[in-house]
């Protein structure tokens, strides 16, 4: 089985393409039964956030699973697979294994660094175990990417890179930001107009990663907090704000504003016991029917599948942050005189790599090259496993055999002599074997090592079947 990635995100597809995409928790086991109702796809396990939806499988076959993946992501977007392929990226076996590491560790977030991705991937993970579409190849992959996540953190500076895209934001709110906030509102229509010659592979971004990303010359530079990392945005004090949506990121955005000292500051929330519950935490007003002419900055992070604001909410200038994917604001309010619209489109334009983390960058990247490493030899040894235990079970075999015709030749051997002579039989079998088992694992190891498992194969006309998954699957380290 190989390990094979497609995913959307913000460095290859715009707002519209990821809200058609983006799918809830809840949503996630139905992608998951669609993914694996197929002939290719044997594993599966769907990571969708707020500016990425990517499917991480373990497929019998390239084409076959990238066919069945690209498929079952256009159904969910409403779309062919033609008009989905110039959006998406693909990455097979060992760039499958460093784009998970490199999502984990964050060098591949919108915020370099932000360690937020790993709860998101830990939720991923957490949720294919508990729906049973994860195996021995993805189970180890997901255990691994979240230690290498934890590593990263613990022995680089990464996180000075940034605490998360919503410190990014209200970072950029705070500092004005005026040239993101011209970045044009993208069609929305934008996902059903696109062709591809040749069919599904022609448009996909394969194994060299996302195509375009970084902010595009001219463009505004996020700086301060949300480049650095650590403290709260500056310039927010005595700002009033309203927080819309008591989710995780609704958490986090009232936690920074009250960091950076903005206040007073509202929170709303469908659930009115959950509103109150975190403003409790937080020192903020709960709130039922939200008025934003009151406030200067408004943040919306909700799970609705329509818009929160629209342009008859806004009376007054005002700031929104909108946070949600798919989006909580209407993007003509940001025509409005006075209104400032920040949302995931206008912070992927406006965020650029800030210098002096080189070095954590580079610590990291090498880091990852390391582990990658270490997943590879793990895989290339379940190929070998399998092949080795056909090649003993074999020898197994020819003992049993011999020692029947040697009970037939010699039936006054008594039992004792028998067992002597089994016994030394199945010692000279196991010397016998012993050293090439070790070469050939060794050399499996190595580059090419897959082609030693097929010779033995071939050696010796070895039936070896083919791997399953891993009978339980432990708990998720949280």
């Amino acid at each position: 089985m190989n390990l094979l990635v497609v995913g959307v995100s913000h460095r290859t597809a715009p707002v519209p393409v990821l809200e058609r995409l983006a799918a809830s928790p809840a949503d996630i086991p139905q992608l998951l039964a669609n993914l694996l109702i197929g002939e290719f796809v044997g594993e599966a396990l769907v990571l969708s956030t707020c500016n990425r939806v990517e499917v991480y499988a373990g497929v019998s076959g390239f084409h076959g699973g990238l066919t069945e993946i690209v498929a079952a992501l256009a159904r969910r977007a409403g779309c062919t697979p033609t008009e989905l392929a110039p959006y998406a990226y693909v990455h097979f076996d060992a760039e499958a294994v460093r784009h998970a590491y490199r999502v984990a560790t964050g060098l591949d977030s919108m915020v370099v660094g932000e360690a937020q991705i790993l709860g998101q991937l830990r939720d991923a993970y957490a949720i294919a175990a508990e729906q049973d579409s994860t195996g021995r190849l993805l189970h180890e992959l997901m255990q691994q990417a979240l230690r290498v996540g934890k590593r990263a953190h613990t022995e680089t500076g990464i996180d000075r890179a940034g605490q998360s895209v919503v410190s990014a934001a209200l970072d950029l709110a705070a500092a004005g930001g005026a040239a993101a906030d011209r970045a044009p509102a993208t069609d929305a229509a934008a996902v059903g107009g696109a062709t591809v010659a040749g069919g599904l592979a022609g448009g996909a971004t394969v194994t060299g990663g996302p195509a375009g990303g970084g902010a595009a010359a001219g463009q505004a530079r996020v700086t301060g907090a949300a480049a650095r990392g650590g403290a709260a945005p500056a310039g927010l004090v005595g700002r009033s704000a309203l927080v819309i949506g008591a989710g995780a990121m609704g958490a986090l955005a009232l936690a920074t504003l009250r960091r950076a000292g903005a206040g007073p500051l509202y929170v709303t929330n469908r659930t009115a016991d959950r509103a109150t519950h975190l403003a409790e935490l937080h020192g903020a007003t709960p709130v039922t029917d939200p008025d934003l002419s009151t406030v200067d900055l408004v943040v919306s992070a909700t799970a609705s599948h329509g818009y929160v604001i629209g342009p008859a909410d806004i009376t007054r200038p005002v700031t929104i942050v909108d946070l949600a994917v798919p989006r909580d604001v209407d993007p003509a309010v940001a025509d409005l005189p006075g209104v400032r619209l920040i949302d995931i489109e206008r912070l992927g334009a406006a965020l650029k790599e800030s210098g002096g983390l080189e070095a954590d960058r580079a610590a990291v990247e090498a880091i990852v090259t390391a582990e990658v490493e270490g997943f590879l030899t793990w895989l290339r040894g379940l190929d070998v496993a399998p092949t080795l235990a056909a090649l003993r079970g074999r020898a197994d075999e020819l003992v049993a055999a011999e020692l029947r015709r040697l009970a037939h030749r010699r039936p006054d051997l008594t039992d004792d002599q028998r067992a002597d002579v089994a016994h030394t039989l199945h010692r000279v079998v196991q010397r016998l074997l012993h050293q090439p088992t070790v070469r050939v694992r060794e050399l499996a190891a190595g580059p090419d090592g897959e082609r030693y498992p097929e010779l033995l194969r071939e050696l010796f006309d070895l039936d070896v079947p083919s791997s399953g998954g891993v009978a339980e699957i432990p708990e998720v380290d949280r």
